[in-house]
């Protein structure tokens, strides 16, 4: 798969966040060593400790699917608009062209202003299912504009099962 195909289901992902307390909505798309993807968004809660993050999310459905052994992650995120203020964006600008608003709404579900890199814990989470060294995660602002790091960039001294024994 495309590093782009990745970051695009990451951005689809990411518009079934639910948000509403933060209305910052985080994607990601999972691809294991077999080629599968198993996407994840983000899930609040009122009490705030059960939120959970979008790759935990990913990485968990994967996990309880038997899934176990990971290539790459395509993470993004960032305050999400409604599709009814990605429209209006458009007509405070005079502008009455449809296709300038369908241009519009594309560039809103499939771009975001900054990279979202994954908190601590989940970095952690990844840590337990995938090897640090030739994990990739990536971080995208829009389908194009993305930068990749090694998990062991992100994570460079991760508390693993290797700690255990």
């Amino acid at each position: 798969m495309q590093e782009s195909e990745l970051i695009k289901l990451a951005y689809e992902a990411r518009q079934r966040a639910y948000v509403p307390y933060s209305h910052f909505g985080v994607g990601a798309a999972l691809e294991t060593a077999d080629g599968r993807v198993f996407s994840g968004c983000n899930i609040e809660n009122a009490s705030y400790t059960p939120t959970v993050c979008a790759e935990r999310t990913a990485i968990f459905k994967a996990v309880s699917e038997g899934c176990r052994q990971f290539r790459r992650i395509a993470i993004v995120g960032g305050c999400v608009k409604t599709d009814a203020q990605a429209y209006s964006s458009v007509d405070r600008t005079g502008r009455d062209d449809r296709r300038q608003a369908a241009d519009t709404m594309e560039e809103s579900i499939f771009s975001t202003p900054d990279y979202c890199p994954p908190c601590g814990v989940c970095r952690q989470v990844m840590a337990e299912f995938c090897d640090p060294k030739t994990f990739e995660i990536l971080l995208a602002r829009s389908l194009r504009d993305y930068k990749v790091y090694r998990l062991e960039e992100l994570l460079p001294l991760n508390f693993g099962p290797g700690d255990l024994l």
